[in-house]
């Protein structure tokens, strides 16, 4: 998990937590059929909307880009040199041994595309279109966090119209009336903390992470075809370079 999520996890939960205590006891907070209202209705609303495999299947796809560590950009560009001069000394086919040491699925499999003696062109219409994959997957995750984003706040509506109703309704009987409210109030508050803090985050997280993860992913095929074209490594290391962040002074 990066710095950020840790952070804004502790700040978003810790001061919302911080000020309800300091205002009273957090047991007034609790509301089992507030939460019923708003968890099960939003995950009930986004089943209704998407696939169940894909709403299965989002909650891995948030644990990897929020959890996930990428490879540094510098060290990528170091290890593609150790693999450029090591494969113009001893051959591509020395690169093997290499292979036990890579972690990245991705990168493995683009270096050993390289060593079957893959055209260049094919290797990246493979990598390509893998890395087309990861994009819409990736695309897909932020979808269904930003749509149960939404409905969080509409469900949290849901259930003050209830509690209003059932308030109303019990009027006459005042023991009724602090269950009903309670209800009525919490639902919007579950469904607002569930949408701010949780599920729209989330999505952010999901586009940010997809948009370095990719261009990580562009860098690497941009290697992989280096060393299958059998590049100098200073042709390689500039080829690379020209995906890392210009400096903050070119930059202004």
């Amino acid at each position: 998990m990066d710095i950020a999520t840790i952070a804004g996890v502790i700040a978003a939960f810790g001061l919302v937590i911080s000020s309800i205590m300091m205002g009273g006891s957090i047991d007034l907070f609790l509301s089992i059929p507030s939460l019923m209202v708003v968890i099960g209705g939003t995950l009930g609303a986004t089943l209704i909307n998407f696939p169940l495999k894909d709403v299965l299947g989002v909650f891995s796809v948030a644990r990897n880009a929020v959890f996930a560590t990428d490879i540094p950009i510098s060290d990528l560009i170091s290890r593609f040199i150790e693999y450029a001069n090591k494969s113009r000394k001893e051959g591509i086919l020395s690169l093997e041994s290499e292979l036990a040491t890579v972690k990245d699925s991705f990168l493995k499999k683009g270096v050993q595309l390289s060593i079957d003696g893959l055209e260049p062109q094919d290797i990246n219409e493979i990598m390509e279109t893998e890395i087309e994959f990861i994009r819409n997957r990736h695309q897909l995750g932020a979808e269904i966090f930003s749509t149960m984003g939404t409905f969080a706040p509409a469900l949290g509506m849901i259930g003050t119209l209830i509690g209003l109703v059932q308030m109303l309704q019990n009027m006459d009987d005042p023991s009724r009336i602090g269950p009903s409210m309670a209800l009525a109030l919490l639902t919007t508050f579950y469904g607002s903390v569930m949408a701010n803090i949780v599920c729209l985050p989330i999505a952010g997280k999901l586009r940010a992470r997809s948009k370095t993860e990719v261009q990580a992913k562009e860098m690497m095929v941009q290697g992989i075809i280096s060393l299958a074209n059998g590049d100098n490594p200073r042709i390689l290391e500039q080829k690379l370079r020209a995906f890392m962040p210009a400096p903050k002074a070119e930059a202004a």
